[in-house]
């Protein structure tokens, strides 16, 4: 082993005398110059110090070092007796989690003096081999022991460092600190369960369910349902303020909102337990905004979360956080409304941005379908009627619009360049021109998601229940999840637009196409505004003959078709799941996927049907069911949505078999919650 040698200081000051016996030396010289005797005198006298200073030097070195190896000694000793008592629990474990020295800190958490040899595994299971850092990086990790919350802090070091030392030690060694955080935790779970949460609920019918009753009974509903809503959140210690006759304020504290959210929000089904003769349900709508910055914000998100459940029609609770948007309830249709004011206040809204702007830019969703089509060619008819121009974004023709669109190509009475791609639609947009997205109210599921994000005035039309990653900022958005189709819509905006609009007979046959492929022939989702659109659209021009003509299938496509139903496994003895790998002759999979589906609810003991399309590197997923599967809460499990018999999802980096089994696990939690 190397001798001890000092250093810094230490050494300096021990060589101090003999530097000192040099400058001395140097002032002998004028001492001689003056007297000799002095001369003598100082000359012997630095003879001695050199002596003195030499002796002190070369044999004194081994007293200072006895001194400085007995005061690292008792040093050292101080420091393993603080370490030993320190109140943080502490202890050094080699690679492998055997435990080589611990302090009394530790010995109390785990209630054992002979600590030594075992692994600490042994005490805590969650600090494994693998748990343990594998560099000098340090790694924390929280862990639970005999009720107690620890924070565990790991430090590898390297046990050479800062050692010179002719013996090698091959290995290192593992620090860990145990900071107790149970108290702290304790509080901030306090903090966060003392919180106030702000909610609003809405009655959905309220009007609707008046009139379904006799007047001399309706003071009475009013009472109950207001009975019913104040006992039901009075229990759970909550506050609750009525607004407006149809419209509640309710604040309450976070561990109770907790509770609501544990019982699913049942009040949705305890308020249609009102029933005095009514004809119709009372149904509500809940938002509760949490976890935010500040109290404004909570109540700004409550309202946001209103306004989703609204947009997804009602009779359901949405919870919304900055991260996160949950969905309760929601398992009923929303009823059909037969008044056309919404209809007609958001048409005049209409007609004032087409006659504020230049130009109008029509999108609907990605891979277009005839409703997205036909709805864009009514938004075209309007612009067109107020003489602005308006262009439609279509990047990708797919075999289920191209019959229409060829009616518009290579047409004397439309412009040519009507039909754009992204790119040029970017370049068209300026400040003096409103986006109209039709048939989708998702950013990501539009035709150019770019495009919204540099407009000022943005319209969206659709008939889709409202979901996370809806376009937020629109200037004017008519979103009716109880609509068939956008084109239904479409229709109906056109009519309450202007009296002496006209429209044309392939532009009606675009919009009653829209409409009948959305309904399957009128057979699903039809409401009377759906008969009344239609026969609006009929008594200017719409040829039904000439639509269903357009809409024959090919040969090849029927064959896929069918292929799509033979090949469908049931799963859980109700829901029908069938993959769809078609050739490159089928020119849109997904439209054949959308009508397979169709298909397969037509056979017994189907209450869901789902088919699955593998198309430009995406798997669409087309969900159908008749009455009594909730198939958009499904849908939505995999990111997507839609109604609640018809819905569809699009996933991404999978193949078929993996989104099989997402799709079953998403069936499964969605039975499990009972909210199918």
């Amino acid at each position: 082993m190397k001798k001890l040698k000092a250093g810094g200081r230490i050494s300096a000051y021990g060589k101090a005398p003999l530097l000192l016996s040099i400058l001395l030396l140097v002032a002998l010289f004028p001492i001689w110059t003056v007297s000799f005797r002095a001369g003598m005198i100082a000359t012997a006298v630095w003879l001695i110090y050199i002596v003195i200073a030499v002796i002190v030097y070369f044999y004194g070195r081994h007293g200072i070092r006895i001194d400085l190896v007995n005061f690292a000694t008792r040093y050292g000793q101080v420091q393993k007796g603080l370490l030993k008592g320190l109140a943080i629990p502490y202890v050094l474990c080699d690679e492998n989690g055997k435990i080589l020295w611990s302090n009394a800190g530790f010995a109390a958490v785990v209630h054992k003096d002979k600590i030594a040899s075992k692994s600490i595994a042994s005490f805590f299971p969650d600090l494994t081999k693998d748990k343990l850092p594998e560099d000098q990086r340090p790694v924390t990790i929280h862990i639970s022991y005999e009720r107690r919350d620890y924070r565990v802090d790991m430090r590898k070091i390297n046990i050479n460092d800062g050692f010179e030392s002719e013996i090698y030690f091959d290995g290192c060694i593992v620090a860990v600190f145990f900071f107790d955080e149970t108290d702290i935790n304790m509080y901030i779970r306090l903090n966060k369960e003392q919180s106030m949460v702000t909610g609003l609920v809405y009655l959905d019918n309220y009007d609707e369910t008046l009139e379904s009753v006799e007047d001399v009974r309706r003071s009475l509903l009013t009472a109950l349902i207001d009975r019913k809503i104040n006992k039901y959140f009075s229990n759970i210690d909550a506050v609750v303020k009525k607004i407006e006759k149809d419209k509640y304020f309710v604040v309450m504290k976070r561990i109770n909102f907790e509770k609501l959210v544990e019982s699913k929000f049942d009040i949705l089904e305890e308020v249609k337990t009102v029933n005095i003769g009514n004809e119709m349900n009372v149904t509500l709508s809940i938002g509760f905004g949490l976890d935010t910055e500040s109290f404004l914000q909570d109540n700004q998100f409550a309202r946001n979360a209103i306004d989703l459940a609204l947009g997804r029609g009602g009779d359901q609770a949405v919870v919304k956080t900055p991260g996160k948007v949950s969905y309760f309830g929601g398992k009923s249709e929303q009823i059909a409304k037969n008044t056309r004011v919404k209809a007609r206040v958001k048409a005049h809204a209409l007609k004032e941005i087409i006659g504020t702007k230049d130009q109008l830019i029509v999108m609907g969703h990605k891979n277009s379908d005839v409703d997205s089509f036909g709805a864009a060619i009514g938004i075209f008819r309007a612009a067109a009627h107020f003489g602005k121009k308006c262009y439609i974004v279509i990047n990708d023709v797919t075999s289920a619009i191209k019959p229409l669109m060829d009616m518009f190509v290579d047409n004397a009475d439309y412009d040519p360049g009507m039909f754009v791609t992204n790119s040029e639609a970017l370049q068209i947009n300026n400040q003096n021109t409103a986006v109209v997205v039709v048939d989708t109210n998702k950013i990501s599921y539009t035709q150019c998601p770019e495009l919204l994000s540099e407009s000022r005035t943005i319209v969206v039309l659709d008939h889709h229940r409202a979901g996370e990653g809806r376009i937020e900022n629109a200037t004017l958005s008519y979103v009716e999840s109880y609509a068939s189709s956008a084109c239904e819509m479409v229709a109906e905006v056109l009519q309450y637009l202007d009296d002496s609009i006209k429209i044309k007979s392939i532009e009606a046959d675009c919009l009653y196409a829209g409409i009948m492929i959305d309904t399957n022939n009128f057979m699903a989702k039809t409401g009377v505004r759906t008969f009344e659109a239609a026969a609006f659209l009929r008594r200017n021009g719409a040829d039904i003959t000439h639509v269903r003509k357009l809409f024959r299938n090919d040969l090849v496509d029927y064959k896929a078709r069918a292929d799509a139903v033979r090949n469908a496994e049931m799963f859980k003895g109700k829901y029908a799941i069938s993959q769809c790998k078609f050739g490159d002759d089928i020119g849109s999979p997904t439209v054949v996927g959308a009508q397979a589906a169709n298909e397969l609810l037509n056979i017994n003991q189907v209450k869901a049907s789902f088919v699955l399309t593998e198309f430009q590197g995406l798997i669409y997923i087309s969900a159908r069911a008749i009455d009594e599967i909730n198939v958009q809460l499904i849908m939505e499990r995999l990111g997507g949505g839609g109604h609640i018999n018809i819905a569809g999802a699009q996933l991404k980096d999978v193949t078929l078999d993996e989104a099989v089994k997402m799709l079953k696990q998403a069936i499964i939690e969605v039975a499990e919650e009972g909210t199918e």
